[in-house]
């Protein structure tokens, strides 16, 4: 039942998301604000993670093609297809769902235990749409983030393969368009929306209505990190066994 709850209780958030808005002014510097915390701020780890997974993969890929007649432009092709299906839009939202997801539920739990959003709700404000609909609208660049994703996890590959001497470079470039299904691109850009909506919406519910000081700030941010990725998990399955299957 509490689960029910929690579920009820996050789709009635939503609602109120979407409801009674605050003046387009002020909206629009808090989205242009939360863009350069939660995108821009991100941009520095992910692309790190995304270079350097990109080229563990080719490495590994190409210490395990131990037989001639397999063609070393495998080694590109399997990158592609790891970093566009898998790594870039969901390795990332998880690694994501710890660092943004977590600041969201800080920053909105610690105005609920300062009592921040009570004052809102007094002075006529609409709290959910004030301080989550600005989040959920600076999200929708986070395909943007998994596009240049996807690029440096490709990049990471190339300099790997082709530097470190597995593969040539044409071997690689054949590799790359081997095969190339462009409604790849899209399935992913899919799924990176809704685990948009998922990074901004669920860490958002988890700090809104959280109970306690600041200890339970803490403990909150854990609870949201946990949950999202479950979310996140479980919305990777479905969109994959809906598009690709």
């Amino acid at each position: 039942m509490t689960y029910l709850h929690s579920i009820g209780e996050y789709f009635i958030m939503l609602k109120g998301v979407f409801g009674r808005m605050t003046k387009a002014s002020v909206l629009r510097n808090l989205i242009f604000k939360e863009i350069n915390e939660l995108i821009m701020g991100s941009m520095g780890i992910v692309a790190f993670l995304s270079f350097f997974i990109g080229a563990v993969v080719a490495i590994q890929t190409a210490l395990n093609l131990n037989n001639p007649l397999i063609p070393k432009s495998l080694v590109a092709y399997a990158a592609r297809q790891s970093v566009i299906l898998e790594f870039a839009p969901t390795f990332i939202s998880i690694i994501m769902a710890g660092k943004v997801g977590s600041f969201i539920t800080s920053s909105i739990g610690s105005m609920r235990v300062t009592e921040q959003i009570d004052a809102l709700e007094v002075m006529g404000i609409n709290s959910k749409n004030y301080l989550i609909f600005p989040k959920v609208i600076a999200m929708l660049t986070y395909p943007f983030v998994i596009a240049i994703s996807m690029f440096l996890g490709i990049a990471g590959a190339f300099t790997a393969a082709v530097m470190g001497g597995f593969v040539t470079m044409d071997q690689f470039v054949t590799g790359l368009q081997d095969d190339f299904i462009g409604f790849h691109l899209v399935y992913a850009f899919i799924k990176t929306i809704l685990f948009a909506f998922i990074l901004a919406t669920v860490p958002a519910y988890h700090g809104y209505y959280m109970k306690g000081g600041a200890l339970e700030v803490g403990e909150a941010s854990t609870t949201s990190f946990v949950w999202t990725s479950v979310v996140l998990i479980v919305t990777n399955y479905v969109v994959t066994q809906l598009l690709l299957s």
